[in-house]
């Protein structure tokens, strides 16, 4: 296609240019001789008029062209492989197929149980059809009143200050002329003090992200802390009602105003229509007569809307629930894996990077080796692979060591290391330590640097994310310089490292003088900090990395 266009645009070029001699050479000629057998300025127009048309011609060939062009792209950037949902049902189907399949790998039973019960609701929830309805505000708006209207009865306790329900309560209820039913339930208020009442609210809003239609109740102009969860919620996709409820202790005028205020504040999210007055438990009367009359509730705005909005969006509300209610029990299904998974990369890492140190500890050169340290890191970043559900090969985590080797060099990354580690190893023993724990300490630092790294690039679809590999390793770098993780990396290093080489030096030393009792003449002093063990010059000859170098050796 890219071909055609040049030629076609060659061709085009061509032609124009030869258009272009030609109209030239007959202007020419008909312009002489309208000038001299008529007049000037009548050639002077018809010269005009034909270089506007040559130039609408190339406006009109290059437009073309250039709509061809993207109309190429377009087609090139359409995914052959976009599948659509066919239906909200089989896409939460499909979700929880999703989630069954990631419950498998879940290693925490009561996890794992709670997850597939929640499926099985959501499934059975489909399969029944209710529509749910879930009463939501502070506990002194006056929900239970309002649950008390729509269903005709006492249902609940009503004209107490805060706190009547303390656990959701539903009710049914059929609507005439609407085949499912009605699920009314009552929830525990919001925004009440004390740590009960914390409680409290967060059932509360747990129960209003199952809902199907959110009623949330007022007796007043919304407060900020009101306005945040019910915009929580909207933004979550939730189908809200705003009932203005205890309308009979308003003046007409009082009610037009906080009804004015309410539509200019929710206008971003509930329509005016959404916005409903009521009286569900009207204040007693006091008649002239001195008796006490109760006015019936007026709640018949409510149930009128609620009726309209079941009818025409029922279905529809039903299956934007199911699916939300999939999608974010999956993403928590996702959460508990990624804890789990996490956690045992972690402890992946903490093992390497001890091997790390242990790898440098017996190496005898005057810095730290990288290549050593990769190629243990190689052996890691396998592991690490094997739990996210990557099988690599030691050949692949050789080359994924290397380059973070690389990019740890390039950054600086391993003389800000060794200068952190040698710092920190100095402040804690009050003089200098010898160079080789510092170099073995360090190994361990870089080594924990790249396994958390590598933790990131796995967790990400063995992606380095935009940022890429650069990125990742000085974020890492930047939380392994804070001072608390340092002083208990320090600690561990004390116990996996320090120790071990002034063991090992101390036998050293030993072993040294009882030579010196032996032998007569002197012998020349080497100031080696540790005795000097036989390996394998390049460490990527065998495969020794997870079997020469133990945790419990270091």
């Amino acid at each position: 296609m890219t071909i055609s266009r040049f030629l076609l645009l060659i061709f085009g070029v061509c032609l124009i240019l030869g258009l272009m001699i030609w109209l030239i050479t007959s202007i020419s000629g008909l312009y002489s001789q309208i000038a001299w057998s008529a007049h000037p300025i009548l050639a002077n127009l018809l010269l005009l008029l034909i270089i506007i048309l040559l130039g609408l011609l190339i406006f009109a060939f290059f437009y073309y062209t250039g709509l061809f062009k993207k109309t190429g792209k377009s087609r090139k950037k359409r995914p052959s492989n976009l599948r659509v949902p066919v239906d909200k049902a089989s896409a939460t189907e499909e979700s929880l197929k999703t989630i069954r399949q990631q419950v498998d790998h879940i290693q925490d039973e009561v996890a794992r149980q709670a997850i597939i019960n929640r499926t099985d609701e959501i499934s059975e929830y489909i399969s029944r059809g209710n529509l749910k309805v879930v009463i939501f505000g502070t506990g002194s708006a006056g929900k239970t009143s309002i649950v008390n209207a729509l269903m005709g009865r006492m249902v609940g306790k009503v004209n107490a200050p805060m706190g009547t329900t303390e656990v959701g309560e539903t009710y049914r209820l059929q609507l005439k002329g609407l085949e499912r039913e009605i699920l009314i339930t009552d929830t525990p208020g919001i925004l009440e003090a004390g740590s009960a009442g914390s409680e409290r609210g967060k059932l509360a809003r747990t129960l209003a992200t199952e809902a199907d239609l959110l009623v949330f109740v007022v007796d007043n102009d919304l407060r900020q802390s009101e306005y945040q969860p019910l915009y929580s919620l909207a933004e979550i996709g939730k189908r809200s009602l705003l009932i203005f409820n205890k309308i009979d202790l308003y003046t007409e005028e009082d009610q037009n105003i906080i009804l004015s205020r309410l539509e200019e504040r929710l206008q971003a999210f509930i329509s005016p229509e959404d916005i409903v007055s009521v009286a569900a438990n009207p204040q007693a009367v006091i008649l002239e007569t001195g008796e006490q009359f109760q006015p019936e509730p007026d709640i018949m705005p409510l149930i009128r809307r609620i009726a309209k909005i079941l009818r025409e969006e029922g279905e529809d509300l039903i299956a934007d629930n199911m699916l939300l209610q999939s999608q974010r029990l999956g993403e928590e299904a996702r959460n508990l894996l990624d804890t789990q998974r996490r956690r045992q990369a972690n402890k992946v890492v903490e093992r390497f990077q001890w091997i790390g140190a242990g790898v440098i500890a017996v190496t005898p050169l005057p810095v730290v080796d990288l290549l050593a340290t990769a190629a243990v890191n190689a052996q890691m970043v396998v592991e690490i692979g094997k739990i996210y559900g990557c099988e690599l090969n030691l050949e692949r985590g050789r080359e994924l060591a290397l380059s973070l080797a690389k990019t740890l060099a390039s950054l600086g990354v391993v003389q800000g290391a060794i200068k952190l580690v040698a710092t920190a190893l100095q402040f804690h023993f009050g003089t200098i330590v010898i160079g080789k724990a510092i170099q073995a300490v360090t190994a361990a630092y870089l080594t924990r640097i790249a396994g958390k790294s590598f933790i990131e690039y796995f967790r990400q679809d063995q992606d380095w994310g935009d940022g890429g590999i650069t990125e990742v390793v000085q974020r890492q770098f930047k939380l392994t310089r804070k001072d608390e993780f340092v002083k208990s990396f320090i600690q561990d290093a004390i116990a996996h490292v320090i120790e071990p080489l002034n063991l090992n030096l101390s036998e050293d030393e030993e072993e040294e003088e009882e030579d010196d009792d032996d032998d007569d003449e002197p012998k020349q002093e080497f100031n080696l900090p540790v005795k000097i063990q036989k390996r394998s010059v390049n460490p990527f000859e065998n495969d020794w990395i997870d079997r020469d170098y133990k945790r419990e050796d270091w």
